[in-house]
């Protein structure tokens, strides 16, 4: 896995944003992701949708070489860590979480995260509806009420049409960057692409296996 950087600045910090569908915030030693949708494989399965072997267990080697590589001491997920109700993954996912002692976890809710109090305890994980570390408010989706305040969040999925030779068109996962949010493509890679959600005077980032490219 090759991990490509773009360093931003922000509100006065510097933010890399990376090919691998998360951003490193090197001064607080933490990595930002979003809509890993652990449990959607075994979900589509359960109701008798065949799903490929090893989609979950990708992601979550990704983000292994992630944390591993920026050394980062928290994770801060911005919603739908989770897809469904318990099931298969979310044993898997345990397993997966054991293997780091030290690293913080902290979930700001989104429309997907509906699993107990006790499940999320279980996991290590501290829930937020929406959080506070200045400069920035970390939530899930972006509305009216934080036009405000600088945003980071997730729930779109965002992507780019990018017009090739003749007819052709290859869509691409981007982080869109306006003036007071930035929106983070989803993390999982079995997740869809929205190219027709783009906010006003948004610059786009996106990025392939080995680049990263600014629209």
């Amino acid at each position: 896995m090759v991990i490509i950087e773009e360093v931003i600045k922000v509100e006065d910090e510097f933010l890399s944003l990376t090919n691998q569908r998360a951003i490193h915030w090197k001064r607080k030693e933490a990595l930002i992701l979003s809509d890993v949708h652990i449990g959607k494989t075994a979900h589509f399965r359960k109701h008798g949708i065949p799903m490929p072997d090893g989609i979950l267990q990708n992601d979550l080697e990704r983000l292994k070489a992630l944390i591993i590589h920026f050394k980062v001491k928290q994770l801060l997920i911005v919603g739908d860590l989770f897809h469904a109700e318990v099931n298969a993954d979310m044993t898997t996912f345990k397993l997966w979480i054991e293997q780091f002692e030290d690293l913080k976890i902290v979930l700001i809710k989104g429309n997907h995260d509906r699993l107990s109090k006790q499940l999320l305890k279980d996991f290590k994980i501290e829930v937020e509806t929406e959080l506070q570390i200045l400069p920035f408010v970390f939530v899930h989706e972006h509305d009216d009420s934080h036009n405000n305040s600088f945003t980071i969040s997730g729930h779109t999925h965002p992507g780019i049409s990018i017009k090739g030779k003749g007819k052709q068109r290859l869509k691409l996962p981007c982080y869109q960057l306006s003036s007071n949010q930035i929106i983070l493509p989803a993390f999982s890679l079995f997740t869809g692409l929205n190219t027709r959600s783009q906010p006003k005077d948004s610059i786009c980032y996106a990025f392939t296996d080995s680049s990263i490219f600014k629209f």
